[in-house]
């Protein structure tokens, strides 16, 4: 009798402890996975989708920024450059002649712009490069440090000749310069054209760099 109680036991407790496992999931909902959620739709589409055509919106419009800098510095060069003028009234020993290449501050003014010039017209390609690829952060962020280092030439060429500009229309009267702009009228407004045009370029630069910042921040 002792060898047949031991099964009997033994199943007994089998049967106990299924009893105990029922009895803890008993009232329990079975677990159900969530569903993944859905991406952010916009009125264009995912924000994701909507995100990269603003990002090519801006790259086109950064190229149409510098094209126009480029029209803006090559008209100041072209403008500096053509000035000359000599006055109509002279003799063999004395002549009264204005050129840009006789003032060093109009000489670095020319330099400047043409190194900006050049710059922008190799900036092109890396304008459309971001175009076509919108997301990426290496092309945009050397325009950025570029774009910074050609805004400041382009200021100090074009602020060293509108001091020599300004000297020309009003003279200084504690060093005793008078203006000669009254005499020459045509140099006078020639040489202030193309600091103008110059200051125009620097301000397009300053937009330029804004809007390498913003992308830059947006792609964070």
């Amino acid at each position: 009798m002792a060898t047949t109680a031991a099964p009997e036991s033994s199943s007994s407790t089998a049967i106990n402890v299924g009893d105990k496992a029922g009895a803890g999931d008993k009232g329990k909902a079975p677990l159900v996975p969530l569903p993944a959620a859905a991406p952010k739709a916009t009125l264009f589409g995912p924000a994701k989708a909507m995100g990269t055509w603003r990002r090519r919106v801006s790259s086109v419009f950064d190229f149409i920024l510098r094209v126009i800098a480029i029209g803006a510095i090559l008209a100041a060069i072209i403008t500096m450059v053509t000035t000359d003028e000599t006055l109509p009234f002279f003799t063999q020993l004395f002549q009264f002649h204005a050129s840009y290449d006789q003032m060093p501050a109009f000489m670095f003014f020319v330099i400047g712009n043409a190194i900006a010039g050049g710059y922008l017209v190799l900036s092109l390609c890396y304008s459309m490069f971001t175009i076509i690829r919108p997301r990426l952060v290496g092309a945009r962020l050397l325009l950025l440090i570029f774009d910074t280092l050609m805004m400041a030439l382009t200021t100090a060429a074009a602020s060293s000749a509108a001091a020599i500009v300004y000297l020309a229309h009003n003279g200084n009267a504690s060093a005793n310069w008078v203006g000669i702009c009254q005499q020459f009228q045509n140099f006078c407004q020639r040489t202030s054209g193309a600091v103008v045009a110059s200051f125009v370029a620097v301000v397009i630069f300053m937009f330029l760099i804004v809007m390498s910042a913003l992308s830059l921040r947006r792609r964070r």
